[in-house]
């Protein structure tokens, strides 16, 4: 009962993110919104995230550049067998900050990739399909490529995997596929 209410405490604080938005935006704090899905070994997520982009360019060549931003995001992930019993259901919120290197065209449009590492906090210790994480402090970094288009669309597919790097054992860490859908403000 105590996970259902710290899903619907970080659920509350993701729409309170996205309904100040429109205000944030009009002040610079967030440059987009996403929304993403994904699925690993018998678990899936929904992930609702916040971004601002880096006013940075580094390595600037042939239309090119390497620049970056902050994804703050509140997520929901279901697993489909607790403790190694298919059927028996895992429900956990994660939220996490995570630094984003890019490397993209100069005008932010077409095709590009990306990777980061951030810090994610589970509301339970993640126990699911022979993954078990103990500590719900967990590193999570992934790579990715995409496509942004004329009309401030951002669709992107990613691999992500998350850690505590060791910190404690077990610690098998738990890999995902995640396709996203980010409007650009």
């Amino acid at each position: 009962m105590a996970s259902n209410k710290k899903i619907a405490t970080l659920a509350g604080l993701a729409i309170a993110l996205l309904a100040g938005r429109a205000s944030a935006a009009d002040n610079g704090w967030i440059d987009s919104a996403s929304v993403e899905f994904g699925s690993g070994s018998k678990v899936r997520i929904g992930r609702l995230a916040v971004q601002k982009n880096w006013d940075a360019q580094w390595f600037a060549s042939n239309g090119r550049h390497l620049s970056g931003y902050w994804d703050l995001s509140a997520a929901y992930w279901r697993g489909t067998a607790y403790r190694n019993v298919d059927g028996q259901h895992q429900n956990l919120a994660v939220v996490g900050i995570t630094p984003v290197l890019r490397y993209q065209r100069d005008d932010k449009l077409g095709w590009y990739a990306e990777g980061g590492i951030g810090a994610n906090l589970f509301s339970e210790l993640y126990n699911n399909s022979d993954n078990r994480l103990s500590t719900a402090f967990q590193f999570g970094d992934h790579i990715g490529i995409g496509y942004v288009t004329a009309n401030k669309w951002d669709l992107g597919l990613k691999f992500q995997h998350y850690s505590n790097a060791s910190i404690k054992r077990p610690n098998s860490g738990v890999n995902l596929l995640v396709a996203s859908a980010r409007y650009q403000f």
